[in-house]
């Protein structure tokens, strides 16, 4: 939700800003598209279907409604622990929602957001048992893990997409759990150019 309030932030797409304005494009209510059968994204906005009613919450400039067509598509994951286990998973789950947002025809932008960890160490938790990485094994800490991680996201993932995003991120999970950015001033800076050039590919594509 928070992706669309910064394209609109930054003012880069006359397109974009006039759509939202006039509450002809939103940001997908249900995250569905009437009468395309596909796996839901994360974050879609699109051309709200005509007749539908679009909800503007306070505090927020881009409303919500039901949608006929994909103009954006954000797919997030996040990475905490034990990720080369599941890297497979998480890398097929990603290239797969690219074609879930292209279906039904359209060219629509599409995103990824995905945090890495970087922590020394990680916990999680089952019921009343906690598990805290211990370094060794299958049980590595995700600073030990969170290169291989990114580079195969890098070669395995990223050339599905037209903007790619790797947050770095520090988080135990155990208390007080502390979070913290591994670099905040390259983080926004990186954020904000995927912005720059989503707005871009906006106002060409739309």
């Amino acid at each position: 939700m928070h992706l669309y309030e910064d394209l609109v932030a930054v003012s880069r797409s006359s397109k974009l800003l006039a759509g939202i304005e006039a509450k002809e494009r939103v940001l997908n209510v249900q995250n569905r598209r009437r009468g395309v059968a596909a796996r839901r994204g994360d974050g879609t906005f699109g051309e709200i279907i005509p007749g539908a009613q679009a909800i503007t919450d306070p505090g927020y400039v881009v409303s919500r409604g039901s949608i006929a067509t994909v103009d954006i598509g954000t797919e997030v994951k996040i990475l905490a622990k034990a990720m080369i286990k599941q890297i497979d998973r998480v890398i097929s789950d990603l290239c797969n929602q690219v074609s879930q947002f292209r279906k039904g025809g359209g060219s629509p932008i599409c995103v990824a957001v995905v945090g890495v960890n970087h922590a020394d160490e990680y916990t999680s938790y089952e019921g009343d048992r906690a598990f805290t990485t211990t370094g060794r094994g299958g049980y590595l800490h995700p600073i030990q893990e969170a290169a291989a991680a990114e580079r195969r996201l890098i070669a395995d993932a990223k050339p599905a997409f037209d903007e790619f995003l790797i947050l770095r991120y520090k988080a135990t999970n155990s208390p007080p759990f502390p979070f913290s950015w591994l670099d905040h001033a390259n983080t926004k800076l990186d954020y904000a150019a995927i912005l720059t050039r989503v707005s871009s590919k906006y106002q060409q594509r739309f």
